[in-house]
């Protein structure tokens, strides 16, 4: 009989407590962040309806996710991101809502595809979303808050970069260069995929979208532009697009984030339901996948629920940022909760060493209490490994003295107090 493998199921994670400290202060910067702009946190099941997901990505979806049939025979599936599940649950309440909605969540998300250094098959997302906004002040409002996240994590205005552009603006360009609008979709797909693949299978892949070997070449044009300005000698200065974009880098400006801010025509994102501003955050040495990408997606809620609603939003995963700050050797910061262990000799303590780890809780510390009675050297030699600041044991001598001993781990110092000041 082989061994069994104690490993977690392919692209899945466990996380023991050391990696939980990590997460939990990830997790902690993405509240405190969000709430600091009055994002407001919703969370939903993890279970969804199939047909809700096919409903915004199509059929194909179904390569890329967990799906399954409950008993009943109906098609579920494990949700591979949350941007379909807040269209369901914002269009079931359309009617009450108050909008402009700022909601942010932080959730599991599973989805079979290929893995590579920064991408899992499980897991979590920050997610941010405006909703019944149509100004870029959304689109500035998500970055300036993503930013501050990133900085709360302990990353420089120097060590992260944020590439900007917009779908408006290349619609535009193709049609400037003569590309009907129904290939735009296969083309900006195409695009998305540069940096990604050899430029040889992406020029076969504009060929299969159905552009002509001039249109070809326009777009490889097109793909050289690395400011505004140059964009605007080919769309205008009147551009829509370019005007948006424009606006956008102001907002940064005065926000302070203008330095992190970059124009970049190749940013188109994959995803079909994006229409205007677009958007991907990496570190400044392009060493990871993208830490966060997002952007604005007007039409997402037409297709879904036959009701108009502007939105934008960024999903901003656990993964690369872990892996970053990992390489950077960052430590999560203590949560300051003073903690004592607390240990007896024998069963005779047992009520006593319960009653004081009680009145220390209620004190306002953290409190270790052995589960078992045990000797003063092997208790002080637990305790000093054990992250706590402070550490008394209850033998004999202590209740017959009616003392405490408290003893500073860290000076071996120690202070004593009467066991009654504690109880009373």
């Amino acid at each position: 009989m082989s061994e069994f493998d104690f490993s977690p199921p392919r692209g899945m994670r466990d996380f023991y407590p050391e990696d939980m400290t990590l997460r939990n202060a990830i997790f902690s910067i993405w509240r405190s962040v969000a709430r600091s702009h009055c994002f407001q946190e919703y969370d939903s099941c993890v279970v969804e309806k199939l047909d809700l997901l096919k409903r915004k990505a199509g059929e194909e979806i179904v390569e890329q996710i967990y799906y399954f049939s409950d008993k009943s025979g109906r098609e579920l599936a494990l949700r591979p991101e949350m941007t379909p599940t807040l269209a369901r649950m914002i269009s079931a309440r359309h009617n009450i809502l108050k909008f402009p909605l700022k909601w942010f969540c932080i959730a599991q998300c599973f989805r079979y595809e290929r893995m590579s250094r920064g991408r899992k098959r499980e897991h979590y997302q920050w997610n941010l979303d405006i909703v019944g906004e149509p100004s870029i002040t959304a689109e500035a409002e998500l970055l300036t808050t993503a930013s501050e996240a990133l900085l709360a994590l302990g990353l420089t205005k120097t060590e992260f970069i944020i590439n900007v552009n917009s779908r408006k603006l290349l619609g535009e360009m193709m049609e400037k260069g003569g590309i009907a609008q129904q290939l735009w979709e296969r083309l900006f797909l195409a695009i998305d995929k540069r940096g990604k693949i050899p430029e040889e299978t992406l020029l076969a892949m504009l060929a299969e979208a159905g552009l002509t070997s001039a249109q070809i070449d326009y777009v490889f044009k097109i793909l050289q532009i690395n400011s505004l300005d140059e964009a605007g000698s080919i769309v205008g200065e009147s551009s829509a697009g370019l005007k948006e974009l424009r606006y956008l880098l102001e907002l940064m400006n005065a926000n302070g984030l203008g330095d992190v801010i970059k124009f970049d025509i190749s940013v188109v994102r994959g995803l079909s339901y994006y229409t205007g501003i677009v958007f991907e955050c990496f570190d400044s040495q392009r060493k990871f996948r993208a830490i966060f990408g997002g952007g604005r997606y007007d039409n997402l809620f037409s297709t879904m629920a036959n009701r108009s609603l502007p939105a934008a939003g960024l999903g901003f995963g656990d993964v690369v940022i872990t892996e970053i700050l990992t390489e950077k050797g960052y430590k999560p910061p203590s949560d300051n909760i003073e903690t004592i262990v607390i240990g007896y000799y024998s069963e005779e303590q047992t009520m006593l060493v319960i009653k004081l780890a009680n009145a220390f809780r209620k004190r306002g510390k953290s409190v270790n209490l052995s589960l078992h009675s045990e000797k003063p050297s092997a208790f002080f030699s637990r305790a000093g490994s054990s992250g706590a600041q402070y550490a008394t044991f209850v033998g004999p001598d202590e209740m017959k003295t009616g003392t405490l001993r408290i003893k500073n781990l860290a000076t071996r110092t120690e202070e004593v107090h009467q066991i009654s000041e504690f109880l009373e």
